[in-house]
């Protein structure tokens, strides 16, 4: 593949972990980090503190957004159509694919919010991780407002609705299922690695950190649903490091 003839691709995001197993503790970001890496297309990062930063490329104030030459391209599953559309072949895609992607991308990520926001356990992490570089001033009001209103729209997305012996019990038989359908060898579909393993990589490798050490001991127990996560990782984790640009 000449990647010369390609427009410059530039991934908006939120910042680095600082961890390097993990580019982004944006699940969605994570996401389409591998998906490019696995493709061979080399980008350049723009991390910025507040994904608002980002709103002049889309509206929303979400990320991520790709950036193919001039044209912004925001929403992950969006973006992986596009990544198929430059180098087709490489990332497989079918009905049954975007099943799974849609699975992980709204089900599946209702947990993972659920773990890093409404966790007494893990609030204190990821307070740190995400607000750690606000002004003192601003870390002792802004982070618990924010707090306050993910948990809210979890409740209403009927995460949250039961407290958290319901969830993480409803987490539980998930990942029981998860680990059931995981496939011994190869990746998630016999078509090869698509964006159902993209997808579904993205929410359950974000567990695996150290914000949620509870759920990511939960993922761990189930063997085959990890050595399938392990081997999604070792395929997408690439040879080359992007660029950074300054936001």
């Amino acid at each position: 593949m000449n990647t010369n003839a390609l427009p410059p691709l530039t991934l908006l995001e939120v910042a680095d972990t600082g961890l390097p197993s993990i580019e982004s503790y944006s699940p969605f970001c994570l996401k389409v980090h591998r998906a490019l890496k696995y493709a061979g297309l080399p980008y350049t990062r723009n991390c910025a503190g507040n994904p608002a930063s980002h709103r002049t490329h889309n509206p929303t104030g979400q990320v991520p957004v790709l950036l193919v030459g001039g044209e912004a391209v925001p929403d992950s599953t969006a973006i992986l159509a596009r990544i198929i559309q430059l180098v087709p072949g490489r990332i497989a895609s079918s009905p049954e694919a975007l099943l799974w992607e849609e699975l992980a991308d709204t089900a599946f990520n209702g947990f993972l919010v659920a773990a890093r926001w409404a966790d007494e356990r893990n609030w204190p992490a990821t307070r740190a991780a995400y607000f750690g570089a606000m002004p003192a001033p601003v870390r002792a009001v802004v982070p618990g407002l924010l707090r306050r209103k993910v948990v809210k729209g979890l409740v209403a997305r009927d995460v949250w609705r039961a407290g958290p012996e319901a969830c993480w019990r409803r987490f539980g038989t998930l990942l029981d299922s998860l680990d059931a359908r995981a496939p011994e060898q190869g990746f998630w579909l016999p078509v090869g690695l698509s964006v159902a393993d993209l997808a579904l990589f993205g929410q359950l490798h974000s567990l695996r950190t150290p914000l949620t050490p509870w759920q990511a001991e939960q993922v761990a127990h189930r063997k085959r649903l990890s050595a399938w996560l392990d081997r999604v990782d070792e395929a997408t984790r690439g040879t080359a490091t992007p660029l950074r640009a300054v936001g």
